[in-house]
């Protein structure tokens, strides 16, 4: 891994990893437990690194982070090849999901302020605003315990089924979390970075209006969820165990 004399391996990509820390605190994208992000990257030669958070990335440093705090992390050896913290224990989660999908160049977990009603009460977040059509669905994932190899196993699969759709997605976890994925062939780590930073975003506002509507509905007030002038379910079925979205919206988009 060669890099300027003086300049730490992958800098630019370790400072922006550093800002978005910063951003998504600000934002309460997340709490003071943090969560951990990845980007996956490669060197001159094409061998792949991790650069990723460290653990106690918030509660012990407040998500002030600076470049080399930002770690560079051999693959499946889990050896820290530059930076200064230790690595978190959800670094198998991470690992599993870039294993199942080569294309996904970013794994951002965060503890989102809005998400965590629907990760907590174990029912999928109807996706109702127009920035969030393009996730589609937003599952919310069976509960496994957190940094076990049970959930990094669960979750790899859940990736694997859906295909391409991880190219752009988002997953709550059951009383833990969101779980954004971001990538494609080609596509620059940090780029993928700042969607998933941009999808964790819209999709803490489009909780709290699908709470909000959900309230509604219970009051008698409204008789579904509404998305771009469409209702497009109801609270009944998102306890039967669906995940709503506005399909007629997309397909119009989209063009098929």
């Amino acid at each position: 891994m060669k890099y300027p004399s003086g300049r730490i391996p992958f800098e630019y990509e370790r400072e922006d990893l550093a800002k978005v820390v910063k951003t998504v605190m600000d934002r309460r994208d997340t709490n003071i437990v943090g969560g951990n992000i990845s980007i996956r990257v490669t060197d001159e030669k094409g061998k792949e690194y991790y650069v990723m958070t460290p653990t106690m990335m918030s509660e012990a440093y407040l998500g002030h982070l600076t470049a080399d705090q930002i770690l560079v992390i051999e693959p499946h050896t889990r050896k820290v090849l530059s930076g200064n913290g230790k690595v978190t224990r959800e670094i198998n989660m991470h690992e599993a999901i870039y294993d199942v999908n080569p294309d996904i160049k970013c794994v951002f977990h965060s503890h989102a302020d809005q998400s965590m009603f629907w990760a907590t009460i174990g029912l999928s977040m109807p996706n109702l605003t127009e920035a969030t059509q393009k996730l589609k669905e937003i599952r919310t994932l069976d509960w496994h315990p957190m940094c076990s190899e049970e959930l990094a196993e669960y979750v790899a699969e859940e990736i694997r089924k859906i295909g391409d759709k991880a190219l752009r997605n988002g997953f709550l976890l059951n009383s833990h979390g969101t779980l954004f994925t971001s990538g494609g062939k080609g596509m620059d780590p940090i780029t993928a970075l700042h969607k998933s930073l941009a999808d964790v975003d819209i999709t803490e506002w489009n909780s709290k209006v699908a709470y909000e509507q959900t309230i509604l509905q219970r009051e008698g007030a409204l008789d579904g969820y509404y998305s771009e002038g469409v209702k497009i379910g109801t609270w009944e079925d998102v306890k039967a165990g669906k995940a709503l979205y506005n399909t007629v919206a997309l397909h119009n988009k989209n063009g098929d």
